[in-house]
């Protein structure tokens, strides 16, 4: 191409243009002409410049693109070609396979369809659709109405009979047959509903509407009011079974932490705690639920209307005001009714809410500290409601960053003055805290004797050291809140009654924990801190409270370190005592450099007891009175129990004193077993029945071996305050906290929750006799020190936690 000509080309015409167009007014003469033609190529050569060497470059570049363009188009088409080529016979050969098998399947079909007895089968198909099957009735709302109230009305009656047990009598006792009637179960449920009419007390009334509530809920939600009704039915029977293991075993209702434990992988522990007995409801249980699901699923088939609130997604019925109309109804009461069960849940525990209010004119009276009192007389569903909204605890009055540093302060300069008159440190002793399972003197309680002393080597040891009762907040049950006590410091009694298990509901979500085996952590190194347990490490979420708490090590009898050779004792369920600490002295020799903080939590004496033992001189021994059978049984076994631990701790200290360093021992049973359903039922025993063993011993290594504080200062305590206790008993010096609880411990030995003398709601303090201590008579420095206990608690757990930046926690040295 020749840019420069066609320039010029284009320069002449334009040129011409405008002399056509001047020609009107001025003819032109060659000369004229010739000398435009001259000044025009003048203006093109002049437009030359670089202008024109950038057009001519970018022509070229473009003659280039474009001729490789066709080169790569050329060739995609080229290979396309023969892909199409190649593959063209596969694919028809595919393709015509196909239709080689759709014309078989086709022709087998009509072959088959043909048949005489394939026409007969669906004509007759036909003929159940048409005549039967789309000519089904729907129920009626009142047939609905009906089955709706009585599974409500058999699921308040279930679930109440899970609290209910049949009543024990003495031998002899004479107990008239209308007695016994309204004692036994069923007089219990008649009661519990007849009340209704006899005493205007609407306790089932309540539970009857909540239920009705959750059932239609969860109708709602499916819109299936077969399906809801089987899944309402499992729920129910499960829980009620649930319910009533527990209360024979455990003598406690099921509570809401009971489900994290449950998804916290403790199944498999859970189901090794069943009796036989237990095994029979449980597949009694089964059968009904199995049977329940196939007549809510006929039923289903048989009911043409399928939908509660029916409505379609087909396009053409779709947008219809009818249908729009029932969809946004069905999903509009759905979420209503999950709000409305989620606002009661939220409000029930909450003063001056609409839902506590509610409950409250339906006769709801809370025993917040007693839930087993409070399933019994309220009924399981509101027992278990009130504690699903978990609450830590009041705010005090006072609590406030400058108030808190000043408390700080307060007991730094109280702990200086303790620490004068100290000369040991905690961290020069190897502090084992030993938490044995269910150990406590089974004569100190009412009704039960024996001829021969179960425990004679821990009577011996207690009279000849640091020693006393210590009021326990369980009884049957409750292990991990006194070891949480034992650990920190801090008292149940001090938080909210919905907060059950301090372990599960409230420990995973603190950020800091401060126990008392960081003392040693701080002294001696992080590996200072080791835990052993013989039995699974998820119970109570051990593994990962402990792995907060600063432990190094934990061993168990699962997870990453295992217990080896544990033994049981004849057909006991779990593992002795003896093998155990043999596991832990192992353990204590192998380390010689350091001293440590160990903690155990044995289960040699764990529920049940079935007559495990076989050479058991305790059934000859027995001389209890007014005692049944079955009870019986049971306290020999236990008291068996006791004996072999009784020598196999006798034994481990018997060792420990061959050590040459310092140990010291916290040894202490964690809450009587709930096998004393005769001294049970007087409520004069409930004290007694929440008051365990315990002693504090140091070996002959240390220096405070064979030191025994006096009766005032030992003879009643609680877990919370038995690090104090220990380091009173070493000589040790304290840190504020320890002088603080110190402190505490001499104006109130003993603080627990209100269900260890069976009450409602008051906190129960012991004095050092072991009196109850009420709380309008308390001093005004007692009041003082409860008010600061609160307060300390209160930061720690659920407030800034502005003590973290004191040194409150820091032990002197």
């Amino acid at each position: 191409m020749d840019f420069t000509n066609s320039s010029a080309d284009s320069s002449k015409t334009t040129g011409d243009s405008e002399d056509d167009s001047e020609e009107k007014d001025e003819p032109s003469t060659s000369a004229d002409s010739s000398q435009r033609s001259n000044e025009t190529a003048d203006g093109t050569k002049a437009a030359g410049g670089s202008g024109f060497q950038a057009r001519h470059a970018f022509a070229r570049v473009a003659a280039l693109l474009g001729k490789a363009w066709n080169t790569v188009r050329s060739a995609v088409s080229t290979a396309w070609a023969a892909v199409v080529s190649f593959f063209a016979p596969v694919f028809g050969a595919i393709a015509h396979g196909w239709r080689t098998f759709v014309s078989t399947i086709v022709r087998g079909w009509h072959a088959f369809t043909s048949l005489k007895a394939v026409q007969v089968v669906f004509s007759a198909c036909k003929f159940f659709k048409t005549r039967i099957w789309d000519k089904r009735m729907r129920f009626s709302f009142a047939f609905y109405t009906i089955v709706f109230i009585v599974v409500t009305a058999a699921s308040v009656i279930g679930l109440q009979w899970s609290v209910y047990t049949e009543p024990t009598y003495a031998k002899g006792q004479v107990v008239d047959d209308q007695t016994k009637a309204l004692n036994s179960v069923a007089g219990q449920l008649t009661s519990f509903v007849s009340q209704i009419w006899l005493h205007q007390s609407y306790q089932a009334w309540l539970n009857f509407i909540v239920l009705s509530v959750l059932y239609l809920t969860i109708i709602l939600v499916i819109n299936r009011f077969w399906v809801a009704t089987a899944v309402f039915g499992t729920l129910m029977t499960v829980f009620a079974i649930a319910d009533k293991i527990k209360v024979e075993l455990r003598n406690e209702p099921i509570i809401p932490a009971d489900l994290q434990f449950i998804t916290g992988g403790n199944g498999d522990s859970i189901m090794s705690f069943t009796t036989k007995k237990d095994m029979i409801l449980i597949n009694s249980a089964v059968t009904g639920v199995i049977w329940l699901i196939v007549v809510c699923v006929v039923l289903q088939f048989l009911d043409r209307r399928r939908g509660l609130i029916p409505y379609t997604w087909k396009r053409s019925e779709f947008v219809s005001v009818k249908n729009i109309t029932a969809m946004v109804c069905r999903w509009a009461t759905a979420i209503l009714s999950v709000v409305l069960c989620v606002s009661f849940t939220w409000g029930l525990p909450v003063e001056g809410s609409w839902a506590k209010n509610f409950a409250t004119g339906l006769s709801d009276a809370p025993q917040l500290w007693n839930a087993m009192g409070d399933a019994a007389a309220n009924g399981p569903t509101m027992n278990f409601l009130r504690l699903a909204h978990v609450k830590i605890m009041d705010k005090p009055s006072g609590y406030s960053k400058e108030n808190m540093e000043a408390l700080a302060k307060k007991y730094a300069g109280e702990a200086e003055t303790i620490n004068q008159t100290r000369t040991a440190n905690l961290t020069d002793n190897t502090v084992i805290m030993v938490l044995s399972e269910s150990f406590s003197d089974p004569t100190r309680v009412p009704g039960v004797s024996f001829t021969e002393d179960p425990m004679p080597q821990i009577r011996a040891i207690k009279s000849a050291t640091t020693s006393g009762f210590m009021l326990s907040p369980g009884y049957g049950g409750g292990t991990a809140n006194i070891e949480y006590q034992a650990l920190t410091g801090l008292n149940m009694a001090n938080y909210d009654s919905s907060l059950s298990i301090a372990y599960q509901q409230l420990v995973p979500k603190l950020k800091w924990t401060p126990t008392f085996n960081q003392i040693w952590n701080e002294a001696n190194g992080k590996s200072s801190s080791v835990a052993f347990h013989d039995f699974s490490s998820i119970m109570y979420f051990r593994d990962r409270n402990y792995q907060k708490f600063g432990f190094s090590k934990f061993y168990s009898t699962d997870g990453k370190l295992v217990l080896q050779d544990l033994q049981s004792i004849d057909s006991d369920w779990y593992y002795s005592d003896s093998s155990f600490y043999r596991q832990v002295l192992e353990s204590v020799e192998d380390n010689q450099q350091t001293s440590q903080f160990i903690q155990i939590v044995t289960m040699q004496n764990h529920l049940p007891y079935n007559d495990w033992y076989e050479n058991n001189q305790f059934k000859d021994e027995d001389t209890s009175s007014d005692i049944d059978n079955d009870e019986k049984i049971s306290i020999e076994t236990y008291a068996k129990g006791v004996n072999y631990t009784d020598q196999a701790t006798a034994d481990l200290l018997n060792q420990l004193n061959q050590i040459n360093r310092p140990i010291t021992v916290i040894f202490y049973g964690d809450h009587l077993p709930g096998i004393y359903s005769t001294a049970n039922e007087d409520k004069h025993n409930q004290i007694t029945l929440h008051e365990t063993d315990y002693f504090i011993w140091s070996n002959a290594a240390s220096a405070s071996a064979n030191t025994k504080l006096d009766d005032t200062t030992s003879d009643y305590t609680s877990s919370n305050y038995f690090m104090a206790q220990a380091a009173q008993h070493l000589n040790a010096k304290v840190s504020p906290y320890l002088t603080f609880l110190t402190e505490m411990h001499a104006a109130i030995p003993a603080i627990s929750v209100p269900a260890s003398a069976g009450d409602a709601s008051k906190p129960v303090y012991l004095d050092a006799d072991g009196n109850r201590i009420q709380p309008k008579n308390l001093t005004t420095q007692q009041k003082e020190l409860l008010h600061d206990y609160q307060l300390i608690q209160y930061d720690l757990t659920a407030g800034k936690q502005y003590l973290k930046d004191t040194s409150f926690m820091v032990t002197a040295k």
